[in-house]
């Protein structure tokens, strides 16, 4: 099994496409610790609401490219627009950010509020 780290990231509708996320990604992943969900204010393009960011801890049979391709389906289930600005409005943003316990995605080292919800998870606050 590999252990992964998905930051998570919704400004539209973001409490039930947060929920619908949960409920799909418990069908093919298992589910071990979800951190505490926070408002941050957009990165890039600052007119569009907050957004609602957290992690979530899996484990999974997937390799690490099968889980990226689902993640993606994922968002696109939940309406994901492509077409958008990079630093649009969106309905879910799916990141790996540790896949078996190594950072793997840059963003980590400059965003605040995803080193605070890995920390969480891995319970070292």
């Amino acid at each position: 099994m590999n252990s992964c780290i998905i930051g998570v990231g919704s400004n539209i509708n973001a409490r039930e496409n947060i929920r619908r996320m949960l409920e799909i990604l418990g069908e093919e992943t298992r589910i071990i610790k979800v951190s505490t969900w926070v408002q941050t204010r957009p990165i890039g393009i600052s007119e569009q609401p907050d957004f609602t960011n957290g992690a979530i801890k899996i484990e999974t049979g997937l390799t690490r490219e099968q889980l990226k391709t689902f993640l993606i389906s994922v968002e696109d289930q939940l309406g994901r627009n492509r077409q958008a600005p990079k630093f649009g409005p969106r309905t879910m943003d799916l990141d790996i950010v540790m896949w078996n316990g190594e950072i793997v995605d840059e963003d980590y080292f400059s965003r605040d509020f995803l080193q605070t919800s890995i920390a969480e998870i891995n319970q070292i606050i």
